[in-house]
């Protein structure tokens, strides 16, 4: 990698940036193996994902429909219902899925050509919903790898019917999410799979659709007609059609002598049949040609994915194959395939793969013949294409692309020039974004600009002050008269809050933000982290002084419509304030660096703010001693009358708030009936109320007068 300059660039680009990229080039540049480093070393949290089966197993994840839970049916932008009018998001993911969500800091499209732009679209609004509502993809950084000269998505006529309307074009580039995106593109140059200059010009210029007669012609020059390849050399036969392959390859097998050997494969768990790399039930004869469809697992590197190779002996419990170009020989076994999901480790809380489902089988198929569509991202040392009925944009490409060299290609039917597709609105698309390519000096820029961004979202604290004051509005309609002190307590400290922390954290960005403008490397300036450093211990020490005003809690109310809202408010401003508190500490004691603050941030993502962190008050169905507020004249018989409240409502298998409403039980504590006259004007007391609990409550209020504890309440008689 260090050996070339466009893969190291988009190494750092991932890592030290924000920013989404579409990271493309010519087939055979390395697309692949930068995908496999970037999962085994990226210190980034990420899922990868691929538009079908196939290409997920591949890549080594999941489909997009799949870890979405995304139905087929086109999507319309700003619809949450599909064409037959049935609701697209019937479901809910659990709560793993949305963590996982949640707490990812990349997200890995491959083979992203094959993406049409409204499923690009309908994964923004899934990441919206459970992410950042405000930015494209939930703010999610995207890696999208793929050539757009190479297979396009899928598109029936009836959905383009529907779509066009919305979208210029059915790639992924015209999706309105991706369009809102400052994403970039690099374009890997380096072609590894082809040496030979000649043949890599003759590849460009289909791939860019300058096809003309010079080109054709040399292409044409490898049509042999009634080519009849030699068995021991290799060849495969590459076609665009399904019935093609399967007409030839058992035709093939038909003439070899010798019985049929089925080998059944052993399918566990969840592995869904459009995703199986070969047959289930795989016929194989002594002679027959076959494609490795896996990398040798053993470690001894005898076999690849694409490798063509000879059967030359075979029985019901053994498979003896030599490979064409090397002639080694050997017994072949069975390898496993994988369907994996995303989860959650318990222990180490990063996202890991969890297996599904299993398919062990003889790791080939029958290999005379296979569809264009099956060979990407394969090569070949002999290939015979059959592209002159291509009917799709970069088909022509894909096939010619397989082969090493120009010698090792054979067309099984004159190339013309209308067999060569390639699409204008592509042409365009990335004309124009090779104008943009990022440099060096843009790197360094996005991740001053990615530093700046996460900085400023640790120092963000309006959506605390949010939280809380819609937390204080829901509560003060209920509890205004009954706790008047500690609501007007809550908006003191959150206007102090707001001049102390939201104000000065305004002021502190215009700071952090000219020093690290001014910094070579905001990550190792000492002034900076100092400064940064300072930030995090005074804006920690105002968060924590936020909290502790609001660890006195109201009690629950006899509402359970606002019981559930007030809980429910306070549950989320609790978790800002923990996760906010946490991230704050972990810079006052580690300092500050993408990597790090990343991971701590998702590991917070994925907890809850843990319980305890506030004093409950007695609610009104609670008794016992819980602390009483400050606006209770005598917290003494309001205890009691609360207790004697659960006890009755127990007895009688009835809410609490049916016994006596909270406000009742605060205007017996403060007024200290002596009568039945006075408790029966009570609110909601009444006559009724009266006769069935009157003697009750005057009996406690004497008793409760009588008592030591009536004196020390500091109310005279």
């Amino acid at each position: 990698m260090e050996q070339n300059p466009e893969l190291s660039l988009a190494r750092d680009f991932i890592e030290k940036t924000g920013t989404s990229l579409f990271l493309t080039g010519k087939a055979g540049t390395g697309k692949t193996t930068f995908l496999h480093m970037l999962k085994r070393e990226c210190p980034k949290r990420m899922v990868v994902l691929a538009p079908t089966g196939i290409a997920a197993i591949n890549a080594g994840g999941m489909t997009i429909h799949s870890f979405f839970q995304l139905p087929f049916a086109p999507y319309i932008p700003e619809s949450a219902f599909s064409p037959s009018g049935n609701a697209r998001y019937s479901f809910r993911f659990g709560k793993e899925k949305v963590r996982i969500i949640r707490s990812m800091d990349l997200l890995v499209i491959d083979e992203i050509s094959m993406v049409r732009a409204d499923l690009l679209d309908e994964v923004d609004s899934v990441l919206r919903k459970y992410r950042d509502k405000g930015k494209p993809f939930g703010g999610v950084q995207l890696l999208m790898i793929g050539d757009l000269q190479q297979l396009p998505p899928v598109v029936k006529d009836d959905e383009w019917q529907m779509l066009k309307e919305f979208y210029d074009t059915p790639y992924f580039f015209s999706s309105m999410a991706l369009r809102q995106t400052g994403y970039c593109m690099i374009e890997l140059r380096t072609v590894y799979r082809q040496k030979d200059s000649a043949f890599l010009e003759i590849l460009n210029s289909v791939r860019e659709g300058r096809c003309g007669r010079q080109v054709l012609g040399a292409l044409n020059r490898r049509y042999i007609p009634d080519f009849r390849p030699d068995r021991k050399e290799g060849w495969i036969r590459l076609v665009t059609h399904n019935f093609q392959a399967q007409r030839i390859n058992e035709s093939e097998l038909e003439q070899l002598d010798g019985p049929v050997f089925r080998f059944k494969a052993t399918v566990s768990g969840k592995f869904p049949e459009y995703s199986y790399p070969t047959e289930a039930g795989l016929e194989l004869k002594k002679g027959a040609q076959i494609m490795f469809v896996k990398n040798d697992t053993s470690g001894g590197r005898r076999y690849f994915n694409g490798m063509i190779g000879e059967i030359t002996g075979i029985s019901d419990s053994s498979v003896e194959v030599r490979v064409k170009d090397t002639g080694e020989e050997f017994t072949l076994g069975e390898e496993e395939w994988t369907n994996a999901k995303y989860v959650l480790d318990e222990e180490t809380r990063e996202i890991r793969e969890e297996i599904e489902g299993t398919f062990r089988q003889i790791p080939v198929r029958l290999a005379w013949a296979i569809t264009i569509h099956k060979s990407q991202g394969l090569t070949f040392e002999h290939a015979v294409i059959d592209a002159g009925y291509s009917f799709a944009h970069g088909q022509a490409y894909v096939a010619l692309s397989r082969c090493r060299t120009l010698e090792g290609l054979v067309l099984g039917s004159p190339l013309h020039e209308r067999a060569v597709i390639n699409d204008k609105a592509v042409r365009e698309f990335t004309e124009q974004a090779r104008q943009d390519e990022p440099d060096p000096a843009r790197i360094i820029s996005l991740q001053r600009a990615y530093f700046l961004e996460l900085l400023s979202g640790l120092f963000d604290f309006p959506p605390i002050v949010s939280a809380l004051w819609k937390y204080v509005r829901t509560a003060e309609g209920y509890f205004a008269e009954l706790y008047p002190k500690q609501i007007a307590g809550y908006k003191e400290a959150l206007r102090t809050f707001s001049a102390d922390a939201v104000d000065v954290a305004g002021k502190f960005r215009v700071q952090y933000t000219r020093m690290a403008m001014s910094s070579a490397d905001c990550t190792s300036d000492k002034a900076l982290q100092e400064r940064i450093h300072s930030g995090a211990l005074y804006f920690k020490e105002k968060t924590e002084a936020l909290a502790k005003a609001f660890s006195d809690a109201l009690p629950d109310p006899d509402n359970k419509e606002l019981k559930k809202r007030l809980k429910d408010t306070l549950k989320e401003a609790d978790g800002l304030i923990y996760r906010k508190t946490a991230l704050l500490g972990s810079v006052v004691e580690d300092g500050f660096d993408t990597s790090g603050y990343l991971k701590k941030k998702a590991m917070l993502a994925l907890e809850d703010a843990p319980s305890g962190l506030r004093k409950k008050k007695a609610s009104a169905s609670q008794g016992g001693k819980a602390e009483i507020p400050s606006d209770i004249l005598h917290p003494g018989l309001y205890r009691r009358i609360t207790g004697w409240r659960k006890a009755r409502a127990e007895a009688e298998g009835v809410p609490a708030y049916t016994v006596l409403r909270q406000q009742t039980v605060l205007g017996i504590s403060n007024i200290l009936p002596q009568d039945s006259e006075t408790l029966s004007g009570i609110p909601y007391f009444g006559k009724r109320k009266t006769e069935k609990y009157g003697e009750e409550i005057l009996d406690m209020v004497r008793e409760y007068m009588e008592s030591p504890e009536y004196g020390k309440s500091g109310v005279s008689r």
